[in-house]
């Protein structure tokens, strides 16, 4: 296991105490990405492609402008990643309604049953990973990682 190493930044204890917890989440999110990956490969999937496929999935079809905001990405991200999917032929794109320049975008059946055969391991993995946190930790991660994620939005 490498060390994890804080800053070494001499500014404010303010700024950093909150480097050093920024190193920290990044480094942890960045190692569980890694211990996902091959299981996201063995499926035929990226982590862009897997969120993409499960927000429709769950929530049902979506404008693309939709799916970017849900997922938190940017409209080239998600041009390419939906561009991906219905080229191979796991979601598709229907315009229509009253503004034509919105795409709806919504699963195939192919999508369909590639993110409910992938998704369930996804979880289970997510699940064995975070077990190295108590029930009540991992509450109270989420609960952080939201009121932080809301108040860099400017909604916190």
């Amino acid at each position: 296991m490498i060390a994890a190493m804080p800053t070494h930044y001499k500014g404010r204890p303010r700024e950093r105490r909150a480097l050093d917890s920024f190193i920290k989440l990044n480094r942890a999110v960045d190692s569980l990405a890694a211990r996902l990956q091959p299981g996201l490969a063995q499926a035929g999937l990226t982590s862009g492609q897997l969120a993409v496929l499960e927000a429709l999935l769950h929530r049902g079809p979506m404008s693309q402008r939709e799916l970017g905001q849900k997922l938190l990405r940017s409209s080239p991200n998600m041009t390419t990643v939906i561009d991906n999917l219905e080229r191979t032929g796991l979601l598709r794109r229907r315009r229509g309604g009253k503004d034509r320049r919105v795409a709806l975008v919504s699963l195939t059946s192919a999508g369909r049953r590639r993110i409910e055969r992938a998704f369930p391991a996804h979880a289970r993995r997510i699940a064995d990973l975070l077990a190295a946190l108590s029930a009540d930790e991992q509450d109270e991660l989420g609960r952080l990682c939201k009121k932080l994620g809301l108040a860099a939005a400017g909604r916190g």
